[in-house]
């Protein structure tokens, strides 16, 4: 069961939807407010409006959720594709407006080329692990036209060690998470976080310049790689 796409179903028709957890593999679960994806412009924090400012060409939104950013951008005159693995949050893009959204996961996407593609909300963490992030920053310049970009933001987790020992296995961004909505709750699925240092290393070792384009002074920070 898609248990994140039932909250946002619910958001989205019958608001407000009931609470939706966010089981982690570092702490006790969280509260995710379900209403944070329907946000408009001026409800975004500065670190997704520099991000959007960023945007140029042709735009690939992954990880789109509802289409928040995406729409932001077609509003703007952007030609921007919302991609989401969620089928419920593909036609919520849909019925809100977004001309152009597709249901797909971008590790294995091949269908067009972008100028542009966009990761919002940690989004780049969809790639699980350092190897997994090594390995699409190589695959991912395929989908890129010539002069082509990755924007994305990503937070630095050490301060969850400062009482704790780091893992002694594997990199310290590298975590779990599950949703529970209504007591169902989904699978666990990996993601990870990665701090400037360890990027812009991962980086340089796949071709790519880093950019730090903001810092939020809460751990979080917007990069963005060309190539």
């Amino acid at each position: 069961m898609d248990v994140f796409g039932e909250a946002l179903k619910d958001q989205f028709t019958k608001p407000p939807a009931e609470t939706l957890w966010v089981h982690n593999s570092y702490d006790e679960p969280e509260e995710m407010p379900v209403d944070i994806y329907f946000r408009n412009e001026a409800e975004m924090p500065e670190l997704e409006l520099k991000a959007l400012d960023l945007c140029k060409g042709k735009v690939l939104d992954v990880g789109a959720g509802v289409g928040s950013h995406a729409l932001v951008l077609q509003k703007r005159g952007f030609n921007v594709t919302g991609m989401d693995i969620s089928a419920p949050a593909v036609q919520i893009m849909k019925q809100r407006g977004l001309k152009q959204a597709i249901e797909g996961n971008i590790l294995t996407y091949k269908d067009q080329k972008f100028d542009t593609l966009l990761f919002m909300m940690n989004g780049i963490g969809l790639t699980g692990s350092i190897p997994g992030l090594k390995a699409f920053l190589t695959q991912v310049k395929t989908l890129l036209n010539p002069g082509g970009q990755l924007v994305f933001d990503s937070s630095d987790l050490s301060y969850l060690y400062q009482e704790i020992p780091f893992p002694s296995n594997g990199y310290f961004g590298e975590v779990s998470f599950r949703y529970e909505y209504k007591s169902i709750k989904g699978n666990w699925f990996k993601w990870i976080y990665v701090d400037q240092k360890t990027l812009i290393d991962l980086a340089k070792a796949s071709g790519w310049t880093t950019e730090i384009i903001f810092e939020d002074g809460q751990d979080q920070y917007l990069a963005r790689l060309t190539f």
